[in-house]
């Protein structure tokens, strides 16, 4: 029966693959597809990097199939096709706005004609290649769960280190800079907090979900309990006002308050973190000058082309908003766009207007619901898992998905102020791809340990249970003489030599235990004392012993147990 359910399982998984290299193939051919189509609509000409693209894309997506077939065979079939998709188009993205780009900027000689789409394949091949070495040398994903207070250590550490270097990025702290590469440490820093949050909710989830006092209809969590979440909050605020991070802010508390109602299902803790994050930010964006800045563009982005306006007000959010106008239902085409009024900015988070412009609220809410899909696989995943630790990380990774999707998308359109962060997969920046991409491997070893779970269910032993034992001689002389009442039934002590069937016992009337050496296995004691300290087993016929109960484990006195069947009716002993 269990080399049964585990070939069933193996070929369920299978199959999965199976599924998961023909999404892969057709994630290529749709990005290949669109690299040739925005080329054709700019130069006329097919693009000369199609197959070098095509060929890098298609054997990273390859190997990555490879790892998680050998390493990973229960993974989810979807999420590894989704994040190539992303990662396919958003370099194909990159490849047409260099050819806009270089066109608009070549008489200027400024740093624009420079193309992003070979560095950004580079970091391609280093995000996948990480996320295959993740997915082969890390056996579970409790792994992590060993670490998660020196991954905390890591993550503060890189969250401050921004501060110490100079200069800044239009307006924010969050890069640092080591002679002529720059790296994004907040992106790092998304992964491992959410690596902490699960370890720590998972060991602190009892305290924090205890009842505290009324107020307002809704039950606050006791003081002692609100300190952690203090902590982050604060924790919070000194990125909001240090490095000037709206983005990450946003996406570090919310991602806990997050993982913190799935651990304690309290409805308080959510509606104090929204209380505690709007408050925290109104302030900051009062007394911030960057902060502010950002706001004002949110609430005035028109205020641009007025002749007296806020400095502090650029282009770009106008511009924006234009653009996604421009695209209309099903956009202006794939290379027909005029990006370059956005200036750099079209690499970066608002590299989804190109797509609102050239492929209209069609291809938007095509793009959107990939990354909805993909969280919903992430969710789906934590859903599946049996371990508290596996299912928060699980929910963190995807609700981080999640928020900075939003915050960029809705930045982009107005819905909340600009943040600065990069669009997942599909805008430049190795620094996100990379993290992006270990996140994308998490997820598949989570779905992996999710589906062993759910296609090699746990089954019961094959070996026999253990049989009764048979009472001696002596016993069953000394019950018959002391009781005339029927003795409790008993059972064969080998399916080979039955013993003679006894009446079974009333259930309201008090039998005479079985003596040690003929207690069932389920009974014996686990430490046996000594004989000289054994009690003696009270009889029967003195009134004054007392009772003997012995749970019946759901089970009437009367049901047949460890499947043998109810003995009949002893002649001999009536």
């Amino acid at each position: 029966m269990r080399s049964t359910a585990r070939g069933e399982g193996r070929r369920l998984a299978t199959r999965h693959r199976n599924i998961e290299l023909g999404l892969l193939a057709l994630a290529v051919a749709v990005c290949l597809a669109g690299h040739i189509d925005a080329d054709l609509a700019l130069t006329g000409k097919m693009p000369p990097g199609l197959l070098v693209h095509g060929l890098a894309l298609g054997a990273l997506a390859g190997a990555a199939h490879l790892a998680v077939r050998r390493f990973a065979p229960y993974a989810d079939p979807l999420i590894l096709p989704l994040g190539v998709f992303l990662t396919g188009f958003g370099l194909m993205l990159l490849d047409r706005l260099d050819i806009s780009y270089k066109a608009a900027h070549a008489a200027k000689g400024d740093y624009q004609k420079l193309p992003a789409a070979p560095s950004q394949l580079m970091w391609v091949f280093i995000s996948v290649t990480a996320a295959i070495a993740l997915i082969v040398f890390v056996k579970h994903h409790r792994f992590f769960q060993r670490y998660v207070y020196l991954l905390m250590a890591g993550a503060l550490i890189l969250l401050a280190a921004p501060v110490a270097s100079p200069g800044d990025s239009f307006g924010a702290k969050r890069w640092i800079k080591l002679g002529g590469l720059s790296f994004e440490p907040d992106e790092f820093v998304k992964v491992a907090i959410t690596i902490f949050f699960a370890g720590y909710l998972m060991a602190s989830r009892d305290a924090l979900a205890l009842a505290g006092r009324k107020v307002w209809g809704m039950t606050l969590p006791r003081g002692r309990h609100a300190g952690p979440v203090l902590a982050i909050w604060v924790v919070s605020l000194l990125v909001l006002i240090f490095e000037r991070d709206l983005g990450t802010s946003l996406i570090f508390f919310g991602v806990f308050i997050v993982m913190l109602y799935v651990a304690t299902e309290r409805t308080s803790w959510v509606v104090l973190g929204l209380l505690m994050a709007v408050g925290g930010a109104a302030v900051v964006g009062t007394v911030e000058p960057h902060v502010h800045g950002r706001v004002e563009a949110w609430l005035h982005p028109l205020d641009y082309y007025k002749p007296v306006h806020d400095k502090a007000i650029s282009e770009q959010p106008a511009e924006a908003l234009f653009s996604l106008g421009t695209g209309g239902m099903t956009g202006t085409g794939l290379g027909s766009g005029r990006p370059w009024l956005i200036g750099f900015a079209g690499r970066s988070d608002f590299i989804f207007t190109t797509i609102g412009e050239e492929l209209g609220l069609a291809g938007v809410t095509a793009v959107l619901l990939v990354y909805v899909l993909l969280i919903q696989r992430g969710l789906r995943t934590a859903i599946g898992l049996t371990d508290p630790f596996g299912k928060l990380l699980a929910t963190g990774l995807a609700s981080a998905l999640a928020l900075q999707v939003f915050v960029v998308v809705g930045g982009v359109s107005g819905l909340v102020p600009l943040t600065g962060k990069a669009l997942p997969f599909l805008a430049a920046g190795g620094s996100s791809l990379l993290a992006n991409w270990l996140m994308v491997a998490l997820l598949i070893k989570l779905s992996d340990s999710s589906g062993r779970t759910a296609l090699e269910p746990a089954l019961p032993s094959p070996e026999p249970l253990p049989a009764r034992a048979r009472p001696s001689a002596t016993a069953a002389t000394t019950s018959e003489t002391a009781d005339p009442t029927p003795a409790s039934p008993t059972t064969p002590a080998s399916p080979t030599t039955p013993a003679s069937p006894t009446t079974p016992a009333s259930p309201t009337t008090p039998t005479a235990p079985t003596p040690a050496g003929a207690q069932p296995l389920h009974e014996q004691p686990l430490h046996e004392q000594p004989a000289d300290e054994q009690p003696a087993a009270p009889s029967a016929a003195d009134p004054s012993a007392p009772t003997e109960l012995r749970p019946s484990y759901g089970r009437t006195p009367a049901a047949p147990q460890y499947g043998y069947p109810s003995a009949p009716p002893n002649p001999s002993a009536t």
